[in-house]
């Protein structure tokens, strides 16, 4: 139903607008009586062979929702209901930010793509973390990164005040350098400041009573060189991993008329080059740390491809815009089969 009546409707609106309206009515739905029971028992799947323990935590399933959709930790809850053995919010930054003006949001529809140059919009993280404190059972992963006005010079003060300010209210953080869409952010991905930058943050982290995992959100746009140089730095930091990967800046074979609109490409047109990345960091280190694999997942094929490159768990985001729901559920029970085979 959602790809016959659902999606059409939502594409003839504005792609912010859209994520706006299905944020309000997912959130008033959930209100109902019975209805959050329904909607779990629609689309939850439960089964031993889904579960998963990944840099010390449990996961009931390995399939996530990325940052980006959630940034504000506005529909967590209602999001996990759906069947997602993790939300991870975010980007969240220390102070609000209105993000890069609109338009800024653009599907690419012949394409099965999104292009977003979003900017780190979000309420800050104050307003997360108030929110948080009404978590009982959702697995989070927070994903953090630095105000647009802080220079490079000062970005480490931003991580950290994240950090701080989250830390017992999410059970992992991701580190994010690599957002097209926040200038110069992705000089941050540099070998030394980016080991710098994790150097403190862990050194943060080991002074905690219980330390949280610390992975690192890289680009595909990254060379092999680059992508030695990060299994190198997550070596020598000991964070717990890496997320592969963020949007691409690159636009080949691209059919849609608005191809050219800039900033963070995702979606169909990344799986390969996201699979490519995964599968390298895996064999180049010999499976030393856990990876989170996300880009152009939309099907189960797609699900069970990035895990066989050497994913420990992977996320959704434009294939669940695309496919909706009902991916999550079809992933589960692909994972399951394939597990009694």
């Amino acid at each position: 139903m959602y790809k016959s009546l659902i999606r059409p409707l939502l594409f003839k609106l504005d792609p912010e607008r859209a994520h706006h309206f299905t944020f309000n009515y997912l959130k008033w739905i959930h209100r109902l009586p019975g209805v959050p029971a329904l909607i779990r028992a629609i689309y939850q799947v439960e089964h031993p062979a889904l579960h998963r323990e990944v840099f010390g935590l449990h996961f009931k399933n390995p399939v996530g929702l990325a940052a980006g959709l959630d940034k504000d930790a506005k529909l967590y809850k209602e999001l996990s209901n759906m069947g997602f053995g993790f939300i991870e919010i975010g980007t969240i930054t220390p102070k609000p930010q209105s993000g890069n003006p609109p338009k800024r949001l653009f599907r690419l529809i012949e394409d099965q793509a999104i292009i977003n140059r979003m900017g780190f919009n979000n309420e800050g993280v104050a307003a997360a973390v108030e929110r948080l404190k009404k978590n009982t059972n959702v697995l989070i992963g927070g994903n953090i990164g630095k105000n647009k006005i802080t220079p490079n010079e000062q970005a480490v003060d931003d991580y950290m005040a994240c950090f701080e300010a989250l830390f017992n209210y999410v059970d992992y953080f991701v580190v994010n350098v690599s957002s097209p869409n926040t200038p110069n952010l992705r000089t941050l991905q540099e070998k030394e400041p980016l080991k710098a930058l994790l150097t403190t943050l862990q050194t943060a982290n080991s002074q905690k009573a219980k330390q949280k995992p610390i992975l690192l959100k890289i680009a595909p746009d990254l060379t092999d060189d680059q992508l030695l140089d990060i299994i190198e730095i997550v070596q020598q930091t000991h964070i717990a991993g890496v997320i592969a990967t963020n949007t691409t800046i690159a636009r080949e074979h691209l059919i849609s008329a608005n191809q050219q609109e800039t900033g963070g490409l995702s979606g169909k047109p990344l799986k390969q080059r996201s699979t490519e990345v995964i599968r390298f960091l895996h064999e180049k280190s010999g499976g030393a740390f856990p990876i989170i694999g996300v880009g152009g997942i939309f099907s189960e094929e797609d699900a069970l491809e990035k895990l066989a490159a050497g994913a420990s768990l992977i996320q959704l985001y434009t294939g669940f815009i695309y496919e909706g729901a009902g991916l999550i559920k079809r992933i589960n029970k692909a994972l399951i089969n394939n597990a009694n085979c």
